[in-house]
């Protein structure tokens, strides 16, 4: 597939995981939806569907769309300028998004890191997050997700986003938004 079938192909998963969890957009917000795959080149196990409503210097409001079984690797977000790094508060609107952060290891989680990047995630504690769940990371708190089966639809309410300061424990990454 050539990157215009790959867009299109993305784009409509987005799309319908928007419609399936009742999230109506505006048009012009349509054209606004990014696919970060994180310089990994592999989107649908490492990747993530974002749309921004808002980014100020203050606050941001996201919708993240995980196909089935994606992942967004474990990052931080760091003091950014003398700012103190991004709080964050996920809430679940559709699906199932496994959200890992510090904390005694779960025993049985229910989604492993992707294959191959095993060695790259360090922190193990599950929250899982079903609609109408909510978690809130503290500035600085390293932190994964995954999708379950089905995907996911996860809001973020943050303070200031920097997408390109976050700092991934996988050296491979790169994150240009």
């Amino acid at each position: 597939m050539d990157r215009n079938d790959l867009d299109r192909t993305y784009r409509d998963a987005a799309l319908s995981t928007f419609a399936a969890a009742g999230i109506v957009l505006a048009p012009e917000e349509v054209g606004r939806i990014e696919y970060a795959d994180f310089g990994l080149g592999d989107f649908e196990r490492s990747g993530l569907i974002i749309l921004t409503y808002v980014n100020t210097s203050r606050v941001c409001a996201k919708e993240l769309v995980l196909l089935p079984g994606q992942a967004c690797p474990e990052h931080r977000h760091p003091e950014v300028e003398g700012h103190e790094g991004k709080e964050e508060t996920f809430r679940c609107r559709w699906g199932t998004a496994y959200l890992y952060v510090p904390g005694p290891p779960t025993p049985n989680p229910a989604v492993r890191p992707p294959a191959g990047r095993e060695g790259t995630y360090t922190v193990f504690h599950e929250v899982a997050l079903t609609p109408g769940r909510q978690y809130t990371l503290a500035p600085n708190t390293r932190h994964w997700f995954k999708a379950g089966p089905e995907g996911a639809v996860v809001s973020e309410f943050s303070t200031r986003s920097v997408d390109e300061a976050d700092i991934f424990t996988d050296p491979d990454i790169r994150r240009v938004p």
